[in-house]
């Protein structure tokens, strides 16, 4: 039988993380379709609203049912308004691993959002699933993911070399694919300095301010 972790809600101080659902679409074609999403990762560019919907009546989902992991869509509690995403892959449910990524619309950056939804989602990992440990993979000139990775208190492991492809935009306002190398960062439960207590909240878990 295929471990799943629950179909569940998580909520900060601002935000909620819950379940994509069909009002995401157009929010989330946006948001997929900033050049900086397109640059550092391998989602598809331009990015359909075909791609959108796809996502999230059967990409997300599938996520979790097949036991690899959950997808988060991130939204501001007092506006509901779609600001990110958070996701949970490559679950080894044997060694209680997984790899933690995140995306944040360009309209919300520079809010610490990023940081303030992966962290309430490593710390429900360690506290309720029992996980021993996070991985995250940033691209070596990506500076956004790393500053969040170091303010999560993630510790740097090393660097596989020549381990990805980047977009960049070329002088004809196209795109080309580039190698670049990934720093692979881990986060550990013992890597928290007095994290707070989980409180149970409706329909999730809450938590408050971190740091």
């Amino acid at each position: 039988m295929t471990s799943t972790f629950p179909d569940i809600s998580i909520s900060t101080e601002r935000l909620v993380l819950r379940p994509f659902d069909d009002t995401d679409i157009p929010a989330l074609g946006d948001m997929m379709n900033d050049e900086a999403v397109a640059a550092w990762t391998a989602h598809p560019f331009p990015y359909t609203t075909a791609h959108a919907r796809e996502w999230v009546t059967s990409g997300a989902p599938a996520v979790r049912t097949s036991g690899r992991g959950l997808a988060f869509a991130v939204t501001e509690f007092l506006t509901q308004r779609l600001v990110g995403s958070v996701r949970v892959d490559h679950t080894d449910w044997r060694i209680r691993g997984a790899e933690l990524s995140y995306i944040t619309a360009p309209w919300a950056r520079g809010e610490g959002y990023a940081c303030e939804s992966a962290l309430a989602v490593a710390q429900w990992l360690f506290r309720d699933q029992k996980f021993e440990r996070l991985e995250l993979r940033t691209a070596a000139d990506n500076t956004a993911a790393q500053q969040v990775a170091q303010k999560l208190g993630c510790i740097s492991e090393g660097v596989l070399r020549n381990a990805w492809i980047a977009r960049s935009r070329t002088e004809d306002g196209g795109w080309t694919d580039i190698r670049t190398d990934l720093i692979v960062w881990s986060l550990l439960p013992e890597d928290f300095d007095g994290p707070p207590d989980r409180t149970e909240d409706v329909g999730g878990f809450a938590y408050p301010e971190w740091r």
